[in-house]
């Protein structure tokens, strides 16, 4: 693996791409300490303080860790996944888009739609992030907003631009740099917390050595676990029938369709955790009341039954959609058609595009119930810790002391996707080259 280092390395153009990625995550977290003009630091403080393991950690996750500082980074690319959730809900729906889709160019086009969405998404966003942080601080971060209109005006649009330029600077390692940019975004936000988060674990509670062996436990435990269904893949034997032209004989043989158990990876905890945190901050657009406090209660700290059940099913549900979506847009049945190639016993065709969905369905529904509990780990380990230390787990609830909240079980799966997914490009420049790669 040292090996495989060195020599990407020493490859000019795949060091300077690993150069470019570098300076762009550098640039990020610069970007990610000039706070937005206007914000009470004693009121951001106490905000963090009580609130370090709710709602405040999930968006400082998807930003990378901007709303540590609430800088003009705050909402990180967060508004543009909500818009890439409904436009590809939309896609199948909407005749018109699933024409442009199939066009030539039509990805790219469909790309732009996206943006331009993102931006009414960011600015809602903005207000109701505002908002909500006041309502779980108990006092507003920003005192001037809504009765200031320049200053509103100023914050609104600082927010909104600073979400398209996280999602130029992503685009811009998607395209230059090494991986997926958005999620190497993500991926180190969460890495940089995670030393900070692990010293508050040990030194925020009266049993440090029980959390820092539980963490070290979940850790393992969750990176077999990760790695086994990432990996998992079910063959579906593929023959191809043989032509004789004249006095040679073309084609024949078999291979196989690898179907992954789980085919999207990270992409539906990414969108779950997007979509979770909405309820939190849409309800503080409207006048206060009991049921506002309620879901600021339940959605904003990230705490009780109805909360981890939400998530749940969310991360379930993604995970079927999103893989329908890509089953169906890859038709491979069509493509084994149009090559001469067929499953034993299944007619070409229609027969066969629905015995490929049957399969992937059955064992999408163990790397979505798999991805599920991944992802309420936290919640698990509260009601372990409110079983063992009652007393210190209500005393400690929101602060972030919780030993899987050091990285979470989806900040886990989405820093394990990362890795393996950039390893693989790596290794695919390295193996272009005759190299020995990362995962040979």
């Amino acid at each position: 693996m040292f090996d495989a280092f060195r020599n990407a390395w020493r490859l000019p153009d795949l060091r300077n791409k690993l150069l470019i990625t570098g300076l762009i995550l550098v640039i990020y977290q610069f970007a990610a300490h000039v706070p937005v003009i206007g914000v009470d630091s004693a009121a951001l403080d106490q905000l963090l303080t009580g609130n370090a393991g709710g709602l405040i950690g999930t968006l400082n996750l998807l930003s990378g860790g901007a709303v540590r500082n609430f800088s003009v980074l705050a909402m990180g690319v967060y508004p543009y996944i909500t818009a890439s959730i409904i436009m590809q809900l939309l896609t199948p729906l909407v005749p018109r888009l699933e024409a442009i889709q199939r066009e030539p160019g039509g990805q790219e086009k469909l790309q732009r739609y996206t943006y331009f969405l993102a931006i009414p998404m960011a600015v809602l966003q903005a207000v109701g992030q505002i908002n909500i942080f006041g309502t779980l601080g108990g006092q507003a971060i920003i005192p001037e907003f809504g009765s200031n209109p320049l200053l509103t005006v100023a914050v609104i649009a600082t927010m909104t631009a600073g979400t398209m330029f996280a999602i130029w600077l992503g685009e811009m390692i998607t395209e230059q740099g090494i991986g997926n940019g958005l999620s190497i975004i993500i991926f180190s936000g969460i890495v940089a917390q995670a030393p900070t988060n692990l010293a508050q674990l040990i030194t925020g509670t009266t049993q440090p050595i029980f959390n820092l062996i539980m963490f070290v436990v979940i850790l393992l435990v969750s990176l077999v676990a990760i790695i086994i269904i990432t990996e998992g893949v079910r063959r579906i034997p593929v023959q191809y029938g043989k032509r004789v032209r004249g006095r040679k004989q073309y084609g024949g043989g078999s291979t196989h369709i690898p179907l992954k158990v789980n085919a999207v990876g990270m992409i539906p905890l990414i969108f779950a955790q997007s979509i979770i945190t909405l309820p939190a901050i849409f309800v503080n657009l409207f006048p206060d009341g009991p049921v506002r406090q309620d879901i600021t209660r339940t959605f904003g700290n990230q705490q009780g039954l109805a909360y981890w059940l939400t998530f749940f099913i969310l991360v379930v549900g993604f995970t079927f959609v999103y893989t329908d979506i890509m089953v169906a847009q890859q038709n491979i049945s069509e493509q084994l058609q149009r090559n001469g190639g067929f499953i034993p016993g299944i007619r070409p065709g229609k027969r066969t595009q629905e015995y490929i969905q049957r399969v992937t369905r059955r064992i999408t529904l163990v790397g979505a119930l798999f991805l599920g509990v991944i992802a309420i780990v936290p919640g698990i380990v509260d009601l372990i810790n409110r079983l063992i230390f009652p007393t210190e787990a209500v005393a400690s609830s929101g602060s972030g002391t919780n030993a899987a909240l050091v990285i979470g079980g989806s900040g886990l799966i989405i820093v394990v996707g990362v890795v393996i997914e950039t390893m693989r490009q790596i290794e695919a420049q390295l193996v272009m080259r005759n190299y020995e790669g990362f995962m040979s």
